[in-house]
């Protein structure tokens, strides 16, 4: 960890939770600058990150399982205010004295809250009664003397605890989920009240920060591949290297042919013109379109699409002979979603070219100054940077572009079929003042030939079905549907009909994330 001009710094210990990013996002959203680690870090490694306060995280383990993962005894003994959430919570009591067994009855959903007594620090302005989220099979079953309960519901009689002496606090509940309508005040109750923080962290910050760190990486003459997709990550990516170096920056494009309608004229009107950075365009469309062909399996479509852009990126960057380092524009979310988490603890979700799937001898170091951010801070600094409106709200698009959002085959037919499908929607949101109101809006291009009315008769012949898919979400870890107005809807559904020639039925997803995922493969 740096120890240069670190803000004061909640230090997140990562214990393999799928939602460990929201503890940091809810913390960012407080003002207040936090890191997430692997629950090796030492003491030195949190006075270097000028650490006022630590958060143990959830996680799938139990800690009696020989294998769980365990953080340092010392990290407990440094006097730093300790919040442990779930599986951090067990893990501490069971280090300081405690008892954890299995739950006779399991707790998973929104649970009672009964807060025994008041005036407690972390349950300031919690009412004596509230819902929270639980998602556990294990309980403390005996505290230590040191401790004192605080709370508790049916099933869990120590839900909320604190240690009577040092600042240790631990919840059995998630107080970072919205599901837990009193988490935020929690957490603002052990940030403010119990760590003393200030709230005078802002995202605006990491930009400088992230500059001073590219240059340190980089050094002070090589050069810097950016692979630009035309997407917020990227497009922030490139705007925050070119700062930091200026020239040394190179982007490639590669029009793989999968993108939507005017992406490429978008890519090169805003960094060749706008911000005139030196952009190169390969045009592959066909060279993908040939490896696609018969494919339907999702993840070997992924894979495929994977090794050929690091082969056509190869290829490109060839060009720049003293190019040592290729930068992504990974977010945190793919960080996690790919398995890749500090605590190595998370499950893979992700499998795409941009986290994880660049090979080893590809020869570049890698550099990803927004690894660890939330989408929304992405486009904060963004903005900050002066990107144009179209680019930093522009709406997710995966990696493998229209190839995921075509289930089945891929054919050039298909192609146009639904990414003038997806112009339509996109048009129609525009026009109703929905896009900005909507985190991801598309559609998809089902393999299910349905029947129509052509003329006077019933047809199966080349008819498809495009399923459109729009949700709601503050971080894309979970999301759920939009309840859009119906009106636009029709409209919609009507223009894919008669514009789009081989649709005859439209139909929309109401599906949350989880149990389903934003996109269909």
């Amino acid at each position: 960890m740096a120890n240069v001009m670190q803000p004061k710094t909640i230090v997140i210990v990562d214990f393999g939770a799928q939602y460990v990013q929201l503890i940091a996002r809810r913390v960012r959203e407080n003002h207040v600058h936090s890191v997430i680690v692997g629950p090796d870090v030492s003491p030195a490694d949190l006075r270097a990150a000028n650490a006022v306060g630590l958060i143990l995280s959830g996680g799938p383990a139990s800690v009696y399982a020989a294998d769980a993962p365990r953080c340092r005894a010392e990290v407990l003994h440094m006097g730093l205010p300790v919040l442990g959430i779930c599986y951090g919570m067990q893990l501490a009591c069971e280090m300081m004295g405690g008892g954890v067994e299995g739950a006779r009855s399991k707790e998973f959903g929104r649970t009672s809250l009964e807060v025994l007594g008041g005036g407690e620090t972390l349950l300031a302005h919690v009412p004596e009664r509230s819902f929270v989220w639980m998602s556990h099979g294990d309980i403390v079953t005996k505290l230590s003397p040191d401790f004192v309960t605080l709370a508790r519901t049916m099933s869990c009689p120590c839900a909320v605890v604190r240690h009577k002496t040092r600042p240790f606090f631990g919840v059995q509940f998630h107080p970072e989920v919205t599901h837990t309508p009193c988490g935020n005040q929690i957490i603002r109750n052990f940030l403010y009240d119990v760590c003393g923080c200030t709230g005078d962290w802002q995202v605006s910050q990491v930009i400088q920060s992230s500059v001073d760190s590219i240059r340190r990486q980089v050094g002070a003459s090589a050069r810097v591949i950016c692979g630009l997709s035309g997407g917020v990550d990227s497009s922030v990516t490139a705007a925050l290297i070119h700062q930091a170096i200026g020239d040394r920056l190179s982007c490639i494009f590669v029009d793989n042919g999968l993108m939507r309608h005017g992406e490429a004229d978008l890519v090169e009107a805003t960094f060749r013109q706008y911000f005139k950075i030196d952009l190169h365009v390969i045009d592959a469309a066909q060279r993908f379109l040939d490896k696609l062909e018969g494919l339907s399996d999702p993840q070997q479509k992924r894979r495929i699409i994977g090794h050929e852009f690091v082969e056509v990126f190869r290829a490109g960057a060839a060009r720049f002979g003293d190019a040592r380092f290729l930068a992504q524009g990974t977010l945190y979310p793919d960080v996690i979603e790919s398995g890749h988490s500090v605590g190595g603890q998370a499950a893979s979700i992700k499998l795409h070219h941009n986290v994880g799937g660049l090979p080893k001898e590809l020869g570049f170091e890698l550099v990803e100054p927004l690894r660890d951010l939330f989408k929304d801070e992405v486009r904060r600094v963004g903005e900050h940077l002066g990107l144009p409106a179209e680019i930093v709200w522009r709406h997710p698009f995966p990696g493998p572009g229209l190839a995921v959002r075509i289930v089945g085959p891929v054919t050039a037919d298909r192609l146009r079929l639904l990414r003038r499908a997806d112009q339509i929607i996109i048009e129609e949101i525009h026009t109703a003042g929905w896009y900005n109101r909507i985190a991801q809006a598309f559609g998809v291009l089902l393999p299910v030939s349905t029947v129509g009315v052509m003329g006077d008769g019933r047809s199966y012949a080349g008819q498809h079905i495009v399923a459109i898919r729009f949700v709601e979400s503050a971080d894309f870890m979970t999301a759920d549907w939009v309840h859009i107005d119906h009106e636009l809807l029709g409209r919609i559904s009507t223009r894919i009909m008669n514009e789009v020639d081989g649709v005859n039925r439209v139909v929309y997803d109401v599906s949350s994330k989880p149990p389903s995922t934003i996109e269909w493969e």
